[in-house]
């Protein structure tokens, strides 16, 4: 399932307050980064690290991991301390339903016998078909 700014925006607010409840200061986050890469950390010298994570065209497990992994790094934790505050974030997000691969109602699919859709040779215009099941 490919990720949603919705998710995102959700995700770093649970991420956020979790870090803050474990004592950590708590990175900003945006999307999509600056750069040409998947996640970046920009860090400044009298305010918060800003992680920046691609959100597009991403499974969101992937989104959700590199949003943890930003408030990790961003701290400068390192070894069991770094695993421990990794184990609260993702329970975290599991609390509130944010590491769940599908989103919230995404259950109805529809079957691809369904419906079918056809080119009609007359550019711009497409005709829809239906078969009985």
């Amino acid at each position: 399932m490919e990720a949603s700014s919705i998710q995102f925006a959700a995700a770093a607010r649970v991420l956020g307050d979790a870090a803050r409840s474990q004592g950590l200061t708590a990175p900003s986050f945006r999307s999509p980064p600056r750069l040409k890469a998947d996640r970046t950390l920009l860090r400044r010298r009298t305010t918060v690290s800003t992680v920046a994570v691609r959100v597009r065209g991403r499974p969101w497990l992937a989104v959700l991991g590199d949003l943890i992994e930003g408030v990790v790094v961003s701290n400068g934790l390192a070894g069991p301390e770094a695993d421990g505050c990794r184990t609260a974030l993702w329970a975290a997000v599991e609390e509130h339903g944010l590491a769940k691969q599908e989103p919230p109602g995404a259950g109805g699919r529809v079957e691809p016998t369904e419906a079918r859709t056809t080119v009609d040779p007359t550019p711009g215009w497409r005709k829809r078909h239906t078969q009985a099941a």
